[in-house]
């Protein structure tokens, strides 16, 4: 499946558990409208009349001195500040330390489909733990198929056609003591340091589908530790089988790479055939890959040095 650009509705931002701001809606006129953007604004500059600067798509953070600026002005003054907000389009207000909030403002939002949120949180915190539920959520995604595995700390993402052995090889790397994090379908994300994150869907989770036993519960048969929520994606494995008449790199002096979401990641090509144990290999690999990742010089990468020489 393509890239998904990501956005959430207010609605959906209000009732997030992950948020942790125990969110209570002041106003609800609005509530699906799109936060588009994981950076957050303070509504002081466009109270103000700085409305220029104002980003629709960036949440509006109300504090103490917002809140301390429209408590020094009268009625009408405030009246005026809150028409400020008129045609920003502006998706949602947030109100941090369980602040009061002047009834022109709440009237204007209503007409304007402008919702209020209100937290008891400070404003240092609310603004952390919004932008890091916005980085996260709004973060560009795609679905695969494979499988991903935990080996050793890295994330190995088991790609090839289906019926090639991937979630048989899976299981074998779980009684190895590995952990499975998604079988089947593979959801990333992009983060914001040009790392991939794999995770599962929730329908299945912890569970493989192996031919001729059905859908099984890892979790249940092997215990917690033997599964994963999400693991961020160090190395891909593609299984294929084995073509008598092809050529496979034997010394291991070519390093491709696959990219997703414009992010690549190192690839390895592995022919799949009788008498050949894949999840040995793919752990093998796992371990090659760690050791480079430490700086360790491996006979393919002494033997690259000797060509360049």
């Amino acid at each position: 499946m393509g890239p998904d650009a990501g956005k959430v509705t207010v609605r959906e931002f209000a009732a997030a558990p992950a948020l942790g701001l125990d969110l209570e809606v002041l106003q609800d006129q609005g509530l699906d409208n799109a936060i588009q953007s994981a950076r957050i604004q303070k509504l002081g500059m466009a109270l103000a009349g700085f409305t220029g600067y104002i980003h629709s798509d960036r949440i509006q953070v109300f504090g103490s001195s917002e809140h301390n600026f429209l408590a020094s002005l009268n009625a009408e003054a405030r009246m005026t500040a809150a028409q400020r907000l008129r045609k920003r389009n502006i998706c949602c207000i947030v109100v941090t330390k369980a602040l009061g909030v002047p009834d022109e403002l709440v009237k204007v939002s209503g007409e304007e489909r402008i919702p209020i949120l209100r937290t008891a949180a400070l404003s240092s915190i609310t603004a952390e733990r919004i932008t890091s539920y916005l980085e996260r959520r709004l973060a560009p995604r795609m679905t695969i198929h494979g499988v991903l595995i935990e080996i050793f700390g890295l994330g190995v993402l088991l790609l090839g056609p289906s019926g090639i052995g991937k979630s048989e090889c899976a299981l074998e790397l779980v009684l190895k003591g590995h952990r499975l994090i998604a079988d089947d379908f593979v959801e990333l994300t992009r983060l914001k340091t040009d790392r991939l994150l794999g995770s599962g869907g929730d329908v299945l989770k912890h569970h493989m589908e192996l031919r001729g036993l059905g859908i099984i519960n890892i979790r249940e048969l092997f215990g917690i530790s033997a599964t994963g929520t999400s693991q961020a994606i160090d190395l891909a494995v593609k299984l294929e089988r084995w073509k008598p008449d092809a050529e496979y790199d034997r010394l291991g002096l070519d390093q491709p790479s696959a990219a997703f979401l414009d992010v690549p990641i190192p690839l390895i090509i592995m022919p799949v055939a009788p008498g050949r144990n894949v999840a040995t290999l793919v752990e093998v690999a796992a371990r090659v890959q760690l050791l480079r990742r430490r700086g360790h010089k491996l006979g393919s990468d002494e033997l690259r040095m000797t060509n360049e020489e």
